[in-house]
């Protein structure tokens, strides 16, 4: 809620805000399918008192009479951010105009001039269209194409449309038959496609009558005469349909094909949007029959086998002849198999890692259908999945195996062999992908029979590096803790061929980012990428990633074949991976834009708190930067000493609760009398702490917070006798402190009254004001002109001085506070289970919540008085304004958006809400983006205080690693940049050898070998050239900020309309995704007729 203002003559701010509360009623449909919600209005009962967000604006002084805890910490004004100074510009699509934005709007009004367009479109159309044939001009035409882009509007005669439709057999045609059209095909009006000629012409060898041939098209399903071209007996039937784009459903006397051109729409339609076969060829048999009356042949078992047949020799045809995965030149420089890695900067030796993620999908399942036999795997071990001969020969090793985790948190291998397997042929598969751009690698895919084995993933990875040099290997898992114990002895059981060479390549196992926070504290340090060197911003998650698209096919899958299966995933892997591709034109652009305003931020905030440090104690600073650059050289398990982990115990929540109380005990002590020794600084101590008795306190560990009384009268609508007396024996106590340090203002501020404004004067005369709201006019509240004139000289300059002590005095009591909170939220989250233990620790939590709240408005009120006091100047870099996402631990993160609008609705109803948000573990969400709160920046850092020296530490050394993470990601980017611009010159070149590879072969057919490298080789030039252009700025100031320039140079803009799967942040798709894609048993079944 936003705050409020209390001016003169208003009333004051209400403790309630009465409005209608309503609630969702929701439930589970009768069929299960649907979630029914129903609001309903609630009456609301306040059991806390409302929360009036105590602050005051810090950045600007305000009056005396304006300036109450009335108002929300959302009046901050915020400091004016100054231009960008990195020439970077983030663009994001904006709204133009209301016809193009929100389209609806404008066509709304116009819906009655669409519905006569279109119902005149059922006619002929104006009187000169159908007055003569528009080709011979024959009168009374009466026939047209259903499809009138092709030869517009007009009205033909038939031997005129027959003939104008030559090449274009799969059109409809429309036969005006005296008031309506009606749909008749060209076969019926006599057309004949001659194959092997020359449109118009016949085949004069020709023996063989013409045949009845179905045709799948876009435009529907289609019979055609066709008359196979009998002069050359070489050149068979199935070749003559190819060569006019018609895909044969048999290679022996063909009866059904397919235009190219419907196969192609069903590969994207099938990949994007997840379309079946069955779904599709129901489209097309409405297009053709929609009322029923003209039943289709049953051609979906025709069309499958196309498409099967398409996609496989689509593969071969990208992929090319003598195609390796890895050359010379082709996107490492030359001679970098001669590098002596050993002494090889660390900066340029991490440039070389490859980044692979490997994780299992129970999604895609396959039930025992059909039989190999019978549907065979005709490109086995040629694409994305592994060899299935050597697997299964492997496996047979291996049907007994058992592994079951010893870590918590997951569930995947204890499911090892729980997994339900019965009538299923595979329970899901596994896979590797790049960790870094989210591609699938060849050979990377293999079927699980019984859940998540060690077996089945040691293949599944080895196949994917097998035939490639690799020299670091990280590899993500999301049981990496477990998969790496005993790695190198499972290896010695696979096939020969797939070893791989200890002494040349090493390989580091890193749990994914999202899932780590789920593993056991002795997991986080040794398997996060966030401490790991050379690892840039890589978080892993990239596999699950992929699965979000593959999991839509996962109803369609499950009942096919094997060979069906196997081609179907094939494909789809395929077009994720060309996706991808296309995407990462852009999205490396969007990283690196990110990474260059990232890492000068880290960078900065990392110097201060080393400046911080260095001040203090320059020795610790040697010491702890040597510890993390020794972790991150080797790969490290359990057992070892991490700089990311705090060495000293967490204190217990007895040992919070003693603390508190001792603290509480001491505030029992402080007296109520004025001092004997009357003097200036006495009176003005004496208003400081009155100031804070009004402000602050604690009553049976409930926050009475924004006047103590005020709060604590509304918050009990029936208050008791007890209650009562206690309210009054609270307020005489307060009133006679006012009174006493009313006398003493008398002496030293005697004109007091004569230079207070009319508004003042009434506040300071009224003598109904109850004693929480009485103001004490401070000098800090006069204004500065009739400081000096209402009292003695030197009064506003030791308020002055006591405001600065006690801006300090704050923000250390508020950092210690913040130091319990975190403790307290460690040992709850190791340590404490269960409703009582967990509502125990919420009581604790409480108490220091509300000193947190205090030291908050202590500093901020204090600020705000010294602000009027002295005004702007140097000292505010120093006691900066008090955000709220400032309110934060040392190891705690800042709210994102959501978190903030959620505590913005808790504030509103009246709870206690500070700072950000605790760290459960050693590593938390969003760690690659924190940065520490200024308020930790003058931190004093004693000999003694081991426990704040070993706090510093760790947040130190996980700033350090931030920094340094945030530097390799713009290495890594821009090396990638130059790798993609490097393979698209050898792309080009390679398709320039392969254009004349093929000696021996027709004339024709070398022009088709030549045409198609020729158009790769434009392609990878264009996107070549594009790239580097586009990219040409963002790498300049990448080469400035790794050579250590700070200047801003060409601006650049980057769109950031696509969206990149590699981000940190949000939801990670994947095994916990809800199966709703698969459809009914009966579509299910449907779909095995498919193999």
């Amino acid at each position: 809620m936003t705050g409020h203002r209390r001016g003169r003559g208003g009333a004051p701010p209400t403790l309630y805000t009465h409005r209608p509360d309503r609630a969702a009623v929701v439930r589970v449909s009768n069929d299960r399918r649907r979630v029914l919600e129903r609001a309903a209005p609630v009456d609301r009962t306040a059991t806390l008192p409302e929360y009036y967000q105590e602050d005051v604006n810090t950045n600007s002084a305000l009056d005396s009479a304006d300036f109450t805890y009335d108002m929300g910490d959302d009046s901050l004004v915020p400091e004016e951010e100054g231009p960008e100074t990195d020439g970077i510009s983030v663009r994001v699509r904006a709204k133009r105009y209301t016809n193009s934005d929100l389209p609806f709007q404008t066509w709304v009004g116009l819906r009655d001039e669409y519905l006569d367009e279109m119902l005149r479109l059922e006619g002929r159309g104006d009187a000169e269209i159908y007055a003569a044939c528009a080709s011979c001009g024959e009168a009374d035409p009466r026939y047209r194409c259903e499809n009138q882009t092709c030869y517009g509007p007009g009205m033909f005669c038939k031997s005129c449309v027959v003939e104008q439709h030559q090449v274009l057999p799969t059109h409809w045609i429309q036969y005006w038959a005296d008031g309506c059209f009606e749909r008749v095909s060209l076969g019926e009006l006599g057309l004949v496609v001659q194959l092997g000629h020359l449109p118009g012409s016949m085949c004069g060898a020709m023996r063989r009558g013409k045949y009845k041939f179905t045709v799948i098209d876009v435009t529907g399903i289609h019979k055609v005469a066709v008359q196979f071209c009998e002069c050359d007996s070489r050149i068979k039937p199935r070749q003559q349909l190819m060569r006019v784009c018609w895909w044969p459903a048999t290679a022996l006397d063909p009866s059904t094909c397919a235009t190219f051109g419907v196969i192609r729409l069903f590969q994207n339609l099938n990949c994007l949007g997840k379309v079946s076969s069955f779904h599709f060829l129901c489209s097309l048999e409405l297009l053709t029959n929609a009322d029923g009356l003209n039943p289709l042949p049953n051609r979906r078992r025709a069309f499958i086998h196309i498409v099967r047949q398409h996609r496989m020799m689509e593969m071969m045809k990208r992929a090319g002849r003598g195609h390796s995965a890895l050359g010379h030149g082709k996107n490492l420089p030359e001679g970098w198999n001669n590098i002596n890695w050993a002494e090889m900067p660390e900066d340029l030796r991490y440039k070389y890692f490859t980044f692979l993620a490997e994780d299992a999908n129970f999604r895609l399942i396959n039930r025992n259908v059909s039989t190999e036999e019978r549907d065979p795997v005709v490109d086995d071990g040629l694409g994305y999945f592994v060899n299935r001969r050597l697997y299964k020969e492997y496996l047979r090793n291996h049907v007994d195996e058992e592994e079951i985790s010893t870590c918590s948190g997951f569930q995947a291998m204890f499911l090892a062999d729980a997994k339900r397997g019965k009538g299923l042929r595979t329970t899901g598969v596994g896979g590797v992908t790049c960790a870094r751009h989210n591609m699938w690698r060849p050979n990377g895919i293999g079927d699980l029979q019984r859940g998540e084995r060690y077996c089945n993933m040691d293949f599944i990875f080895f196949a994917a590096i097998l035939n490639t040099v690799m020299l670091y290997i990280i590899l993500s898992y999301d049981i990496a803790c477990q998969f790496s114990k005993k790695f190198w002895t499972r290896m010695t059981g696979l096939p020969e061929a797939m070893h791989i060479n200890r002494q040349t390549t090493s390989i580091w196992f890193k749990v994914p980012n999202f899932h780590i926070l789920g593993h056991k504290w002795p997991c986080h340090s040794p398997y996060s990428f966030h401490w790991m060197w050379g690892a840039g911003m890589t978080n892993g998650e990239d596999v699950e990633q992929n699965w979000e698209f593959t999991n839509g096919a996962a109803g369609s899958t499950k009942m096919m074949g094997p060979g069906g299966r196997h081609a179907f995933l094939e494909g789809l892997f395929a077009f994720h991976n060309w996706m991808r591709t296309v995407s990462y034109r852009k999205v490396l652009s969007q990283r690196l834009a990110r990474a260059l305003k990232e890492a000068p931020r880290h960078k900065e905030a990392f110097d201060a708190f080393t400046a911080v440090v260095e001040g203090e104690r320059p020795e610790l600073v040697a010491k702890w930067r040597g510890w993390v650059k020794e972790w991150e050289s080797e790969q490290h398990t359990e057992g070892h000493s991490s700089p990311f982990e705090l060495t000293k115990p967490v204190k217990s929540l007895k040992d919070i609760r003693l603390q508190l109380s001792r603290a509480e005990l001491t505030r029992t002590g402080e007296g109520l009398e004025v001092r004997r020794q009357h003097t200036s600084s006495t009176l003005i101590a004496f208003g400081l702490d009155i100031e804070n008795t009004q402000q602050y306190a604690a009553k049976d560990n409930v926050l009475i917070y924004r006047r103590i009384l005020t709060i604590d009268v509304k918050a009990t609508k029936d208050p008791t006798t007890t209650q009562e007396i206690d309210f009054v024996t609270r307020r005489t106590a307060l009133l006679k402190r006012v009174n006493r340090f009313r006398n003493m203002q008398r002496v030293y501020m005697p004109e007091l009254v004569r230079f207070l404004t009319n508004s003042q004067r009434e506040i300071y005369e009224d003598r109904t004001r109850a004693a929480e709201s009485i103001k004490l006019f401070m000098p800090s509240e006069l204004a500065a002109d009739v400081r000096d004139k209402a009292g003695e000289t030197g009064l506003a300059k030791i308020e002055e001085e006591m405001r600065e002590a006690e801006l300090s005095d704050s923000l250390e009591e508020l950092r210690g506070e913040l130091r319990i909170r975190s403790g307290t939220n460690q040992f709850r989250h190791r340590n404490v289970t269960g409703q009582r233990g967990l509502t125990r620790g919420q009581g604790v939590l409480r108490q220091v919540e509300v000193r947190i709240h205090k030291a908050k408005l202590r500093y901020r009120y204090a600020r705000n008085a010294l602000l009027r006091l002295r005004g702007h100047g140097p000292w505010e870099r120093v006691f900066r304004a008090l955000a709220e996402e400032d309110v934060r631990g040392i190891n705690e993160r800042a709210r994102t958006e959501e978190e903030k609008a959620e505590q913005e609705r808790l504030r509103a109803l009246g709870q206690i809400v500070e700072g950000g948000v605790g760290a459960a573990g050693i590593v938390a969400a969003g760690e690659g983006s924190h940065t520490m709160s200024w308020i930790w920046y003058k931190t004093q850092i004693g000999d003694g205080d081991e426990e704040m020296i070993d706090a510093l530490r760790v947040e130190w050394c996980k700033t350090f690693a931030r920094t340094r993470r945030w530097h390799e990601e713009i290495v890594l980017i821009d090396e990638e940049m130059r790798r993609t611009v490097q393979y698209g010159v050898w792309m080009e070149e390679e398709w320039e050898r392969r254009a004349g590879a093929r000696s021996r072969c027709s004339s024709e057919l070398a022009e088709g070998l030549r045409a198609y490298a020729e158009e790769h080789i434009r392609r990878e030039r264009r996107t070549r050239q594009r790239l580097t252009k586009e990219w040409s700025v963002l790498r300049s100031k990448a080469t400035a900020y790794l050579a250590g320039s700070r200047e801003m140079g060409e601006s650049v803009v980057v769109d950031v309309d696509d969206v990149d799967g590699d981000d940190e942040e949000g939801d990670v798709p994947g095994e916990e995704q809800v199966e709703g894609n698969e459809r009914d048993d009966e579509e299910d079944e449907a779909d095995a007729d498919d193999v």
